[in-house]
């Protein structure tokens, strides 16, 4: 089916194929990836981008005793594709299949485990200067860091140790422009100055050759021309060239989908020694001419689609009725900012991804994407806070970890009105265990004068959201998960939620469930299906950790003396636990079970499949309340 592709297994492989020849596998690839996404939906169009760039690095380089780091890891399709993987790339997201991600223990070829992004240079660096302390001088370390991924700050710290380093280690520049929106920033109009320079890239074309044969060159001749090159830089740019400044050789911009000259490139830099940075030039969605036409929406696909239409096929599933979470935030944010002119919206690269776009479309001067900057994004709106206004900062749950201090140190310890808005929390699915929202509650809820809660639904979500914004709340962080909701009627006029109450969803006889969030959706289906076997749980729904109903939960420990929690996050620490201390602190002696994520990574699949792994999916707390009535 694909003459090129049909012979390669691994990149030895992809060694004996002849040099012209590399474009007919590139075309075979690019058409493999389209193909396989558009039956098993994933990652799309930054995969796309880099399939020449990964031909070139496995046909230069040996790997895996040469090591190739991704960044973001939704790049590396077609390195997995030629790295053994091609047979069960079909598996791609599925449970038990293959990780959406580079993973250690999928491949010895995925030199680093990645998901969240800016990580490589880092962890590159670390592999370089490993490499050279184990003796092994030949080893050669790559990161090829792009969509977006250069925008957030441990790239630059790393750059900035990369630089003094001097190690063996190479960075590749993927320029896109675009992370899953067009990139934002000062830094990603610095590129742009660089790629759009007509003199530059004239008199850097003429030099480039004898640039890349410095090892032929005496000491002399390589100082001489890497002045020239400088000075090419510093006057046609009008500023020293960053990287150059940093200590990093700088080489391009390059055509990043010229599989030839990048092998021609690529085998150059090999006989170049320390510390450099290769800036190449991509299409994100190359190939795809609907992907390239708008990459925002083609950046990752979440149904099966038709090739040639590019239109989404008809699910065999049906569908919820309800909004996406994401959506009831973005049209909430928007309505509440018609109503108060202080209200602002931050987001670290993912306007599109939590629906923060809504309100750009009608504030734009409102709504600030900080590129992949999570820390900077929390401190940033601590500042506007400390200023009288109203930041909203949403940021998902798994990003949310990056953040941590700026939260302990920026937020919550001036006590500043910052509204955290945790998008994608819990169990997320098909992204695997890099993404999982799983320990937010743990981590937010020791920390003083914050708030944190939890809707059960749309209508909560809304409503929290609302009461988020008023007068005296102080630090207030609201969790929700990815999918949609079951309540198609939600946008109706605000309520305000007295906070630290929770409330009543069902009364019952014997056993109690107390649930938090969304998994109070999954123990409202138990109890139907209890129901239908003549037992009556009650179920309470707390809607905050902190601070906690104790007056509710006074009530249920002195009726119930069997309980069951379910939550959406780590056991350890988490909402369960809090119960757990609320028990022991005031002497209830009270047979709780707690249900909820267990303590390990949690792999990929869908929702339904890792709550049933995890152990609280209908069914299983089903399971647990017959248990518990029985003993």
């Amino acid at each position: 089916m694909y003459t090129y592709l049909d012979t390669v297994e691994y990149p030895s492989d992809v060694k004996k194929i002849s040099p012209d020849k590399l474009p007919g596998l590139c075309a075979d690839l690019r058409n493999f990836i389209i193909d396989t996404v558009s039956r098993h939906p994933g990652h799309f169009a930054a995969g796309l981008g880099v399939v020449e760039l990964t031909v070139a690095l496995h046909y230069v380089y040996n790997t895996p005793y040469d090591q190739i780091v991704w960044d973001v890891g939704h790049q590396a399709y077609a390195h997995k594709i030629l790295t053994g993987r091609k047979y069960k790339f079909n598996t791609l997201r599925s449970y038990h299949g293959m990780s959406p991600f580079p993973n250690r223990d999928e491949s010895p070829y995925d030199a680093f485990t990645v998901g969240h992004a800016s990580t490589s240079i880092s962890s590159a660096l670390g592999l370089a200067v490993a490499a050279e302390k184990m003796g092994r001088h030949d080893q050669h370390v790559i990161a090829v860091i792009g969509d977006g991924a250069m925008t957030g700050g441990m790239a630059f710290e790393a750059l900035n140790n990369a630089g003094i380093q001097k190690s063996n280690l190479l960075v590749i520049l993927n320029d896109n422009h675009m992370a899953i929106d067009p990139t934002a920033g000062a830094f990603n109009d610095y590129l742009l100055d660089i790629t759009t320079s007509k003199t530059y890239n004239r008199v850097k074309d003429d030099v480039w050759d004898i640039l890349g044969r410095f090892n032929r060159l005496g000491p002399k001749t390589r100082n001489f021309l890497a002045k020239i090159e400088n000075g090419i830089k510093y006057v046609v740019l009008k500023r020293s060239n960053l990287f150059e400044g940093l200590g990093l050789r700088y080489f391009g911009p390059v055509d990043g989908h010229d599989v030839l000259h990048l092998v021609q490139i690529l085998s150059d830099l090999k006989k170049i020694k320390g510390p450099k940075i290769l800036h190449i030039l991509t299409t994100k969605g190359k190939g795809y001419k609907f992907a390239e036409e708008n990459q925002t929406k083609w950046h990752a696909t979440s149904s099966a689609f038709n090739i040639k239409t590019g239109q989404t096929l008809p699910s065999k599933v049906s569908q919820p009725q309800g909004p996406k979470y994401q959506d009831v935030f973005g049209k909430t944010i928007t309505e509440l900012a018609e109503k108060n002119n202080k209200i602002i919206g931050i987001t670290p690269a993912m306007p599109t991804g939590c629906s923060l776009n809504i309100m750009a479309a009608k504030y734009p001067d409102r709504v600030y994407d900080v590129g992949i900057a999570e820390e900077h994004a929390v401190t940033f709106a601590a500042g506007m806070a400390a200023q009288g206004l109203v930041p909203y900062c949403n940021i998902y749950s798994t990003f949310m970890q990056r953040a941590y201090d700026q939260i302990i140190h920026d937020v919550c310890l001036p006590k500043l009105p910052v509204i955290l808005c945790l998008d994608r929390a819990g169990l997320v699915g098909a992204d695997g265990a890099t993404h999982q929202g799983a320990f937010d509650i743990s981590f937010l809820r020791h920390i003083p004068n914050i708030t944190v809660s939890a809707p059960m639904d749309e209508v909560e979500l809304r409503n929290l959201l609302y009461t988020a914004q008023l007068p005296s709340k102080g630090p207030f962080s609201i969790r929700y998960p990815r999918g949609n909701g079951n309540n198609p009627d939600w946008q109706k006029t605000f309520s305000e939620i007295e906070i630290g109450k929770g409330r009543t969803i069902s009364d019952g006889e014997d056993i109690a469930i107390i649930t938090i969030g969304t998994a109070g959706l999954l123990a409202q289906k138990a109890c139907a299906i209890l129901k239908e076997k003549n037992i009556f749980p009650a179920h309470y729904d707390m809607r905050f950790i902190k601070p906690l109903d104790t007056e509710l939960l006074d009530f249920i420990f002195k009726k119930y003396k069997k309980i069951i929690t379910v939550e959406d996050n780590a056991l350890q620490g988490g909402f369960g636990s809090s119960i757990l201390e609320y028990a022991a602190d005031n002497n209830y002696h009270i047979n709780i079970k707690r249900l909820g994520i267990p303590d390990r990574f949690i792999e990929h699949g869908t929702q339904d499949q890792l709550y049933a792994n995890c152990g609280f999916s209908p069914e299983t707390i089903v399971a647990e309340v017959e248990n518990k009535l029985k003993n």
